[in-house]
């Protein structure tokens, strides 16, 4: 995540604590991006046509790299992807209500691969959503079971689906810290953003999100900045379930 932070436009995954995540923008508009670690910063997501390829090849074979500490010990996913239909959908059960996914497995499979994973070894159960910024960008950034921003599930995997991506309302993508470093935390965007296609967009929220635009309407403590910190509508999610669509 350090290595983000001077890279603008990035959801950083390990900046100071929590704030990896986050894509950088301005400083004026959010504080360096997202933190000195930047929490896993959003990648790009949207529908098929929003972020390049509409009929990509699922990918074959991934590569899964050691990297830190796992936050949650629950292995590495199967490098042969074992989920390999056109179509898999995400049901992000929050304690705010329900947040429907359509998951682009074949436009990042890769990423797909990781994420099922994770939800099925339950490594999201029981997770707070640590981070909400309400200014410069516009997403509620999940996925680290310490809640601090710098956890990960213990691996790295390359980008995908970086083409034309663009990160709309309703988009689902990764963050990291730089090229290359996915790992567990990932971002909703709730509002059209402008940010650099670095972030691998791997999902569309197809229900729900008026969920997150209502934490957002909320706000943040700022306490990475102005409209950059924890929401102050706390969401958690509780576990996360995969069906074939």
């Amino acid at each position: 995540m350090a290595a983000d932070r001077h890279h603008r436009g990035r959801l950083l995954r390990g900046g100071p604590a929590w704030r990896r995540c986050l894509p950088h923008v301005r400083r004026e508009q959010w504080q360096a991006r997202g933190g000195r670690h930047g929490h896993s910063q959003p990648h790009r997501f949207a529908h098929h046509h929003a972020h390049g390829v509409a009929h990509a090849e699922p990918a074959t074979h991934c590569s899964y790299t050691p990297s830190g500490t796992p936050a949650r010990k629950v292995g590495v996913p199967p490098v042969k992807p074992a989920f390999r239909a056109s179509k898999y959908q995400a049901t992000i059960k929050t304690n705010r209500g329900p947040i429907v996914v359509d998951l682009l497995n074949h436009q990042a499979t890769c990423t797909v691969n990781s994420f099922i994973y994770l939800a099925v070894t339950k490594y999201f159960n029981a997770t707070p959503c640590h981070r909400l910024t309400t200014s410069g960008i516009y997403v509620l950034q999940c996925g680290d079971p310490t809640g601090t921003g710098r956890g990960g599930p213990g691996y790295k995997f390359a980008d995908e689906n970086l083409a034309g991506a663009k990160y709309t309302a309703g988009t689902v993508a990764m963050a990291n810290s730089g090229p290359g470093t996915n790992g567990s935390q990932f971002f909703l965007v709730y509002r059209n953003s402008t940010l650099p296609a670095s972030y691998t967009p791997f999902g569309e929220i197809v229900g729900g999100l008026g969920i997150i635009q209502n934490v957002a309407r909320a706000g943040t403590d700022n306490s990475n900045g102005n409209g950059d910190g924890h929401p102050k509508q706390k969401v958690t999610i509780e576990r996360v379930t995969i069906t074939k669509a």
